[in-house]
């Protein structure tokens, strides 16, 4: 998570969107980063809501909270073949031996496995009973636009380094499997198709 109290923005990182190259890249130029630990680097709406959105209004500060989505499959895609990474092999968050097609049945199961427990990108930024929303939600793939965006509200040129690239892996997914996540996950399509691309 990255706070740019000037210009009163926060960039939520969602994980798996490419936050870390944003980090990189920005990290300098943010009045905080925010790297450790994991449960708030990665602060969902209702954890930057709780712990640290009071602390702004204190300060007095409006802040405006930025985020990026991706595209659902492509977003499970990101996660199986991360956890496909040799240094998770063994362990019960590999994805070893796990074709993308069980991956993604594990993860529409109730009780998820702990290799298809990734989370959700609509609960991550799900709106608060107080009205709080995430402001600006982009899609991932729209990132010039985001760019541009963060280039014009920050007055600063962006260069984006290559960061934590998962490995290539076959995607695919059984007819059956794909309805069956549609249907299921609406609400990750939803706000995937809702976020901003201009």
């Amino acid at each position: 998570m990255l706070v740019f109290w000037k210009e009163r923005l926060v960039f939520l990182a969602v994980p798996k969107t490419g936050t870390q190259a944003f980090a990189a890249a920005l990290g300098p130029r943010a009045s905080m980063a925010v790297n450790d630990p994991p449960e708030l680097k990665h602060s969902p709406i209702y954890r930057y809501n709780r712990f640290f959105r009071p602390m702004f209004d204190k300060m007095g500060a409006e802040m405006e909270t930025l985020a990026v989505v991706r595209e659902p499959v492509d977003w499970l895609g990101s996660w199986y073949r991360y956890r496909q990474r040799p240094f998770l092999n063994g362990k019960p968050t590999s994805t070893e031996n796990i074709t993308f097609d069980a991956f993604v049945n594990a993860y529409l199961m109730g009780d998820r496995p702990p290799f298809a427990n990734v989370g959700s990108q609509s609960k991550f930024l799900e709106p608060r009973p107080n009205g709080l929303t995430c402001t600006h939600i982009f899609a991932y793939e729209a990132q010039e636009a985001l760019l541009a965006f963060l280039e014009n509200r920050l007055q600063t040129r962006i260069t984006l380094p290559l960061r934590n690239a998962s490995p290539k892996a076959p995607l695919d997914l059984e007819p059956k499997t794909d309805a069956k996540l549609r249907r299921k996950c609406a609400p990750e399509f939803e706000l995937w198709q809702n976020a901003r691309r201009a």
